[in-house]
């Protein structure tokens, strides 16, 4: 597992901000941060991904590169991943992408919840490097999810799930219940969830505050 505040950087400022309730209220600058920490957790996957030696034809002369062997799928849970999702097609602009639908269904007296999944869009994914891209990691049910509806689409060849806040909760949840070869990169790691499943300190509900509050049901 990847921890970007582990070792000190610029992901720092972009997840202060992301947290701070004074700037999230500017929701432009919410979005472009998410934006911003998925293109880091980009690059650094990038370097887990399979190269192979290329030329390049300059004005002057050939140069010798290493480039993707394999663009990744990039898959993104509807509607708080889309932000996020922007950052990595930022740098793997040539991937292709698949969409999930997935939501927390009614919360019980409890608090506790299942989750609903009402929409699917994927390409084949077999033998494919895939990232499933979600900003919060809370219970880590929603990816769990997701990932087993996918693997209708094929088994990938590695499943790297990237979040922006975890839950230590959810970490634990995804190395209880996700299935296959996975790994995991977060920009930072709360180690609580209050009684209603979200994450402490976290920084709230990503998708209202990048896209504006909600209604839970319409009749």
């Amino acid at each position: 597992m990847l921890v970007l505040t582990e070792q000190n950087s610029v992901a720092n400022h972009f997840i202060a901000e992301l947290r701070d309730q004074k700037i999230q209220k500017d929701s432009m600058r919410f979005r472009r941060n998410l934006e911003r920490l998925g293109e880091l957790l980009a690059y650094e996957i990038s370097k887990k991904l399979d190269f192979e030696p290329r030329v390049v034809n300059t004005p002057l002369g050939i140069a010798e590169t290493m480039l993707l062997a394999q663009q990744p799928v990039l898959i993104t849970i509807l509607r708080a991943g889309l932000p996020f999702y922007q950052g990595f097609l930022n740098f793997f602009d040539r991937a292709e992408s698949a969409f999930v639908g997935a939501f927390r269904g009614p919360h019980e007296e409890d608090f506790t919840f299942e989750i609903e999944m009402h929409y699917i869009a994927a390409p084949e994914l077999t033998a494919k490097p895939v990232v499933i891209i979600d900003p919060m990691l809370a219970t880590g049910k929603s990816v769990v999810v997701a990932a087993n509806a996918l693997r209708r689409y094929g088994n990938p060849a590695h499943v790297y799930v990237a979040a922006a806040i975890a839950s230590r909760q959810g970490i634990d949840y995804l190395h209880q219940h996700l299935q296959g070869d996975y790994s995991l990169w977060v920009g930072d790691v709360d180690d609580e969830l209050n009684n209603r499943y979200y994450i402490v300190p976290g920084l709230g509900d990503a998708g209202d505050l990048a896209f504006g509050n909600k209604l839970d049901h319409v009749d």
